[in-house]
């Protein structure tokens, strides 16, 4: 337990070497504000911020990304401009999540996801979650999700998902049929989530032809697909990096409760057992866990 006035921190030495550790606590400014942090602030106002796409800004601050340290510590001071009040009805932990969301929302946009659409969502991780989340809002029909797990596919459907399969040994194109099978039709979007190559192979042959598939989850840098497949057909395949302009859409929607975060949450730890934490996410438990920095918030 870290002493009162400690600003403790968790640090990553290298791979493999995770320790807790005190750090100086920073001078604030003015205080007395509820926030989320918005974790990359722009260095320059160069031409991607002045066309409102900062996220491609390659002189990025990000948080966590080296050189750029993190923020996984009890008290940290961020860019005001990229600090978000949060309205007193959505609480600390939800404001937490708007990360995560903020993926979702930035995804469903680039894909253009609208009233009526059908649409796949590949991997039922975090990110597929929220995807799944944001889709329904934006007014999806049917959102049909993949996983190898049948634990995170049960939690997709808590969140609405409408059709999952549990993916075992098919083939990207077998995949692909099952989900035209579910949906009664080929869907318009898919939302690629695990950036592995064969759920890659199966988004391009699952979608539409004249549809859409965003690439949101990374993998190797190299990676082969039917790329005619896609040609042919003339479905777009977009990427996305990080987001931008999400945060206010983020909170409006925690704040009017069309969108609920909650029930992504399955583990919580306060920080000084931040170690056992990161072990729980290392064996695959639960969906998000979630480190509470404030020793006096008992509160989920």
């Amino acid at each position: 337990m870290a002493a009162p006035g400690q600003n403790l921190a968790v640090v990553v030495h290298r791979a493999g070497d995770l320790r807790l550790e005190n750090h100086p606590i920073p001078e604030p400014g003015p205080n007395g504000d509820r926030v989320a942090i918005e974790p990359g602030v722009p260095r320059e106002m160069d031409e991607f911020c002045k066309t409102g796409r900062y996220n491609l800004s390659p002189t990025m601050f990000f948080c966590a990304t080296p050189p750029d340290n993190g923020n996984l510590c009890r008290y940290y001071k961020h860019s005001a401009s990229y600090c978000y009040k949060l309205p007193d009805n959505v609480t600390f932990e939800e404001g937490a999540l708007i990360e995560p969301l903020s993926v979702g929302i930035h995804a469903c946009k680039r894909a253009g996801v609208t009233l009526g659409n059908k649409v796949f969502v590949s991997g039922s991780g975090p990110i597929g979650l929220v995807n799944v989340l944001v889709a329904k809002m934006m007014g999806a029909a049917a959102v049909v999700i993949t996983d190898i797990s049948a634990s995170r596919l049960q939690k997709a459907k808590e969140v609405g998902a409408d059709f999952t399969i549990l993916v075992k040994n098919e083939t990207p194109q077998e995949v692909a049929s099952k989900v035209e099978s579910l949906l009664g039709c080929m869907p318009e979007i898919t939302i690629e989530c695990t950036g592995v190559q064969a759920c890659i192979q199966a988004g391009i042959y699952a979608t539409r032809s004249g549809g859409t598939l965003v690439l949101v989850g990374l993998g190797p840098e190299m990676v082969t697909v039917p790329i005619v497949n896609a040609a042919v057909r003339e479905v777009d395949i977009r990427g996305i990096f990080r987001y931008c302009n999400t945060w206010p859409v983020a909170i409006a929607l925690l704040a009017s409760k069309q969108i609920n975060v909650k029930p992504l949450v399955t583990h919580r730890f306060p920080l000084e057992k931040a170690l056992e934490a990161f072990e729980t996410t290392k064996r695959g438990e639960g969906i998000k866990v979630m480190l509470k920095c404030d020793p006096s918030d008992h509160n989920p």
